[in-house]
């Protein structure tokens, strides 16, 4: 508690019943600091490296429709090589117009992920929304390897 001295004469002492705040504005200043240089460190940039699907496969469709992008960034719809500028009407003419059909989409793994996102923006512009994206099968634990076609 703190106290003051009475002017004039005499011994008594008078109780100060403030609260002294300095402390208190110290202490939360102290805090303050604290929790401004962890809030970064709480941020953390992480590498992701994506393992592959150990899902099991969905049914195909009777027909299915392939979009493939190689590694050189050429489209190739089913066996044939499409160029850009003429991908919505050679998917439309695959599909037979079928907007709601999905389209499976293959991509090598040395495609960048911005090119990859070209391709799925090309196929929002030709009115193509339900995209598959194929993958290989993998075993939980086992490395990928690809399905051997008889």
């Amino acid at each position: 508690m703190a106290s003051r001295i009475r002017e004039g004469g005499g011994d008594d002492l008078e109780e100060n019943h403030e609260i002294n705040v300095t402390p208190f504005i110290d202490v939360m200043l102290v805090l303050l600091i604290i929790f401004m240089v962890a809030a970064p460190l709480a941020t953390v940039d992480v590498n992701v490296d994506l393992p592959g699907s150990t899902a099991s496969p969905t049914p195909r469709p009777d027909e299915p429709v392939f979009l493939t992008v190689k590694d050189d960034l050429s489209l190739n719809l089913g066996n044939e090589i499409v160029a850009r500028d003429r991908f919505g009407a050679t998917l439309d003419a695959q599909t037979g117009g079928d907007k709601n059909a999905r389209i499976f989409l293959r991509a090598d793994k040395a495609v960048p992920y911005g090119d990859m996102m070209e391709v799925m923006n090309l196929l929002r512009g030709a009115g193509y929304f339900k995209v598959a994206l194929v993958g290989l099968e993998t075993l939980s634990g086992a490395s990928a390897a690809p399905a051997a076609n008889p």
